[in-house]
């Protein structure tokens, strides 16, 4: 049966005419675009794409903020018969955009205003490129750009010199398995890949997700991530559009750091239903609820913590077992909910249901503070490969730790380093086959040979099922520690948790590549560093602070070891035997970090090869040698 993109738009359309679809703020409040008004500026632009000379199969890009352009413009270039290769606002590198733009045989662009420089820097050595349709009005256009009003005036003037069904024949003529975007990984190793996502793919996961969760016509999101993040771009716009329910955007600002600082105001203002988030957005959102309450004095925070404790103690870890003693406490958990946490929640609009977190793993003891204020976060997993989304928790069924159950219908098998399937409960790769499976990776044969075979994806993710059926996913399958007698480990649990439960760590990368001991590159926390410093009447200005401050990193690591009070928590041999702090903590403009905000394992182990070795060494395997003290200095 045929299910492009085009026909979940055009029937959710015909079933939810007014309706809003999209919520904008440009000004000083959101203003709705109802599915049918959407449905016109998608006509208009698409026809403009038509006379502009875009032809079925060509693959455009499209590099904006998240905003009712970006999702029109989407829905446009596919009427159009085009290929979106939606770009990250967050590529600053020139050579970021240009890989993308060639290696993508891009023809045609649209782009904000606020992104149009970095195009205008690389588009002389951008032959293929013919035109560059720019969204917000500028005082000059340069060779090549085109006004956005422009080509919906083209558009305008081709669907009245044309029938509607000329202009409607591209569209109908799409199928299942042509191809919908190309989606570049953000390259935790080598270069970006291009995942290439047909029609099916996205309707399929959208048909999928909605077997995890109850979304209808009357719920709210705000969408708070890239929408050229795989995660935000499926179950935050698709799955509403197939729903009639509503996306709202978060208010662009002149700078990144405005639009950041926009997202609280605007989620009172949406008040949305649902948020999907990350683990570094999380830790934001709860630092800020934290300090809110500190701010209201040592009563509020001593009631905001006892409160906090007892509704953790209600829900527990999980509503498979929601029985007992815990049913005694409601009456006492309904009144503080009454009395703080529905206080907390109407910052954040009054409406919340739940977050879903997806990216990176979500730390238990984040999901359980959630939980607490009423706001559960659900830990959900997946990856563009699979259009995105594999499982997730939900208020249905949830177990925090676990990445909750699989969409349906899919198949997942847990295999071996040869492929061959483990038994239920023991750990390997996570390997899955459906209609959301990738196509491929553009203009890559061999990577794509490598992952999906005989339609199952081998994903690279370490993980196991249980008999609950819920997934557990560990971490990478390839970045796991190798210890001289060969076992392996994934380090990912051990890094979450130092950074979560470690004062004196930011960050954190586990090494052992077959070595007798695991090791560590350590980014301090140097404010919580200068301030207990401060009270000990110390400074990171002298030796002696800054061999005190190393103590206190030890201190805090060795809190997982016998004897610290985490100590059950991990094996001991995977944890490290000695650390190398670092001056700079890893970034996106490092590269150290990629755009889903997970760390790039092989490009920090190659700008800290010589730590990493050193670590190895009798001299630096010593708490207070040179190239520590000289980091904290």
């Amino acid at each position: 049966m045929k299910k492009t993109i085009i026909d979940l738009f055009e029937a959710s359309v015909k079933q939810y005419p007014n309706n809003t679809f999209l919520l904008e703020k440009t000004g000083k409040k959101f203003e709705p675009t109802t599915y049918t008004q959407v449905k016109e500026q998608v006509y208009r632009l698409g026809a403009g794409l038509q006379a502009l000379g875009v032809k079925k199969g060509d693959n455009m890009a499209l590099l904006s903020e998240g905003r009712n352009m970006w999702v029109i413009g989407e829905l446009a270039m596919i009427y159009a018969g085009a290929v979106n290769v939606p770009l990250s606002i967050k590529l600053e590198e020139r050579n970021d955009l240009m890989f993308r733009l060639i290696h993508g045989d891009v023809k045609y662009m649209m782009v904000s205003g606020n992104q149009l420089k970095k195009v205008r820097a690389i588009k002389d050595e951008l032959p293929e490129v013919k035109h560059i349709i720019v969204f917000d009005k500028q005082d000059n256009y340069e060779d090549k750009e085109i006004a956005l009003e422009d080509v919906l005036k083209m558009g305008d003037d081709f669907l009245s010199s044309h029938s509607l069904e000329e202009f409607l024949s591209v569209a109908h003529s799409i199928q299942n398995d042509d191809y919908a975007t190309i989606t570049y990984t953000s390259g935790t190793t080598a270069d970006p890949k291009g995942v290439v996502l047909t029609h099916r793919n996205y309707t399929a996961n959208v048909e999928q997700s909605l077997t995890l969760v109850d979304i209808d016509e009357t719920w709210r999101t705000l969408i708070i991530l890239p929408l050229d993040h795989c995660f935000a771009h499926v179950v935050g716009f698709y799955i509403m559009m197939a729903q009639g329910a509503t996306a709202a955007t978060v208010q662009v600002g002149r700078t990144p750091l405005e639009t950041l600082k926009n997202i609280p105001q605007n989620i009172k203002e949406v008040k949305p239903h649902f948020i999907l988030s990350v683990p570094a957005l999380a830790k934001t959102f709860k630092k800020n609820i934290e300090q809110a309450i500190r701010a209201k004095g040592k009563t509020t925070e001593k009631l905001f913590n006892f409160g906090l404790k007892l509704k953790q103690t209600y829900y527990g870890d999980s509503n498979l077992d929601f029985k007992g003693f815990r049913l005694l406490l409601k009456p006492l958990v309904a009144l503080f909910d009454k009395v703080i946490f529905s206080k907390v929640r109407e910052n954040f609009g009054g409406e919340m249901r739940f977050f879903i977190g997806g990216g990176a793993l979500l730390d238990k003891d984040l999901q359980k503070f959630y939980v607490g204020v009423g706001m559960p976060m659900y830990q959900g997993y997946g990856l563009s490969e699979a259009t995105p989304v594999i499982s997730s928790n939900g208020p249905d069924l949830y177990r925090f730790g676990s990445s909750g159950k699989l969409v349906k219908p899919i198949e997942l098998k847990i295999c071996d380093e040869n492929g061959n399937e483990v038994p239920m409960g023991q750990q390997g790769e996570i390997v899955v086959k459906g209609e959301n499976v990738m196509a491929g990776y553009w203009k890559n044969p061999e990577s794509t040979a490598e992952t999906v075979k005989d339609g199952y994806l081998f994903t690279g993710d370490l993980g196991y099922m249980t008999k609950e059926g819920l997934l557990y996913v560990k971490g990478r399958f390839k970045s796991l520690l190798i210890s001289s007698d060969g076992e392996k480990y994934s380090p990912e649990g051990i890094e979450e948790a130092l950074v979560q439960l470690a004062p004196s760590i930011d960050q954190v990368m586990l090494y052992n590549n077959q070595s007798t001991y695991t090791t560590a590159v350590i980014v301090p926390n140097k404010d919580y560093l200068k301030r207990t410093l401060k009270d000990k009447g110390l400074s990171l200005e002298t030796e002696e602070g800054r061999k005190e401050a190393l103590k206190l990193i030890d201190a805090d690591v060795a809190m997982f070891k016998k004897g610290g009070i985490h100590e059950t928590m991990f094996p001991d041999r995977w944890l490290p035997t000695c650390f190398a702090v670092l001056a700079e903590p890893f970034t996106e403009q490092n590269q150290m970090i990629n755009s889903s905000l997970k760390m790039v394992r092989g490009k920090i182990e190659k700008a800290y090869a010589d730590r990493i070795a050193y670590m190895y060494t009798p001299e630096g395997k010593q708490l207070l040698n040179k190239l520590n003290l000289d980091a904290l200095a």
